[in-house]
């Protein structure tokens, strides 16, 4: 079996099992910068009978995403995901099922919407000004990945399913976060042992799966108990209340299940990730930092985010979509081929895998002046609207873009704003990230930091 590499006209010729090592010693985004580097913004990989394309540029990310979207589907790619992780829920469904589930789920995300979240947000923003202010007088650093996660699982949950217990909110995180790594483990190496097999970590995960999956069920039968008035407002709610226009049937409890462990993902892994990646690059960028808290300093003052306040924030908001340019939480997603295409001189076929990536296509220096610097003027409303429409793409693109995207962004502003207004992070001296992905974007020796009071 071989494996080629190559962009027109290159072509470079590996054996499968090499690349495979070659990925796992760099680590995946490494390995697939060095492919574009090397060989351009279409490179060919042929894994044995496998077709996989490496999707950079912007064109092509709109070709894949919009132009030919009925071409490029959900479908062995998210096999693994669909199966261990997320069912049929909205990032893993496919055709008539995500259309309803779409159109079922999307007003509750739309930006009014959201809004109603606002006080879990600034409740666990008090918290966590509360936690760091203890944590600045002991005086040690914290991994912020983790605090990050703390926080967001705390505020998705609360806004999901009404959790207040904090020893609940504890565990279903770790659960979740246990069904993620062994998802994405598996997904990145497929030299692994059976699940039926009882190793450690397939132990791990089917108790972490069993878990949840019984207590989400618990929580909605319990509400299916309920008279209907009696229901929290939270985001479960809506779903359980939802109807599809045409039949008038509920959403399953096997699918509101499968909707809350999505909804989870995407409201807590990505953007803990976004966070984290934010207070690293604004110790990196002290002038970055300073005029931030300026700005933030000025519009609040001693007072608590409301709407019209986060509206005089913007620079604060170009800090965290600069974020998401330079550290996408999702740094690669993918497509499967379901019909023939042709586009830049290169043919594709059928069940040929599109890997789209916009962890590269924001650093490309064709769309991005110094790409590798932090600079959130890029975000200047005059500046952004003369870029490529395609040369940004952190929530992906095109119809199945996050549905979750205003949730995130709008929980980042509250938490920044919030945040920023008390404390200044720094590095630990000597400690370089080593920036990784596993499912989503991390440190392969996580993120510790000294947290220190303004």
């Amino acid at each position: 079996m071989t494996t080629a590499v190559r962009s027109v006209p290159h072509r470079r010729s590996r054996l499968a099992l090499d690349i495979a090592l070659e990925v796992k010693r760099q680590g995946t985004l490494q390995f697939f910068e060095s492919t574009w580097r090397r060989y351009g913004d279409l490179a060919h990989l042929q894994l044995g009978t496998q077709d996989m394309f490496l999707i950079v540029h912007p064109d092509h990310v709109k070709r894949v995403m919009v132009e030919q979207r009925d071409t490029y589907s959900k479908k062995a790619s998210y096999e693994g995901v669909r199966k261990l992780l997320l069912g049929d829920g909205l990032v893993a469904s496919t055709g008539s099922l995500w259309r309803r589930q779409r159109k079922l789920m999307a007003p509750f995300f739309t930006p009014r919407s959201i809004e109603t979240y606002l006080p879990i947000m600034v409740d666990d923003g008090v918290w966590f000004r509360e936690r760091w202010t203890a944590a600045a007088k002991q005086g040690q650093p914290l991994d912020i990945l983790t605090e990050m996660s703390v926080l967001t699982a705390s505020i998705i949950l609360k806004s999901m399913f009404s959790l207040e217990a904090d020893e609940t909110i504890a565990w279903v995180k770790h659960a979740v976060e246990t069904m993620i790594g062994f998802a994405s483990s598996r997904q990145m190496n497929p030299l692994h042992a059976p699940l039926w097999m009882p190793t450690p970590k397939n132990r791990a995960y089917l108790e972490a799966r069993k878990r949840v999956h019984d207590y989400i069920q618990g929580i909605i039968a319990e509400r299916q108990r309920q008279a209907p008035e009696q229901w929290p407002n939270d985001l479960l709610t809506r779903m359980m209340q939802a109807r599809d226009e045409e039949t008038g049937e509920p959403m399953s409890t096997i699918l509101l299940r499968d909707e809350a462990i999505t909804v989870f993902f995407a409201g807590h892994e990505t953007t803990a990730r976004t966070l984290s990646f934010l207070w690293y690059a604004l110790a990196n960028n002290p002038e970055v930092a300073e005029r931030m808290q300026a700005e933030i300093d000025s519009v609040l003052g001693d007072n608590p985010p409301t709407l019209e306040l986060l509206k005089q924030l913007p620079y604060t908001l170009q800090v965290i979509k600069e974020t998401l340019r330079l550290y996408p939480a999702a740094p690669m997603y993918a497509r499967d081929a379901v019909a023939t295409d042709e586009f830049a001189g290169i043919k594709v076929p059928v069940g040929s895998r599109m890997t789209v990536m916009p962890y590269l296509t924001h650093r490309h220096p064709d769309f991005w002046d110094d790409p590798l610097r932090f600079d959130p003027d890029r975000w200047l409303p005059e500046r952004e609207a003369q870029r490529h429409p395609f040369a940004y793409h952190p929530f992906a693109a095109g119809q199945r873009i996050c549905i979750g995207n205003n949730f995130s962004l709008f929980e980042s502003h509250v938490i920044v704003a919030m945040l920023a207004r008390h404390f200044a992070l720094r590095n630990v001296p000597g400690h370089s990230p080593q920036i990784w992905m596993d499912g989503t974007l991390g440190s392969r020796n996580g993120l510790p930091m000294f947290i220190t009071q303004r």
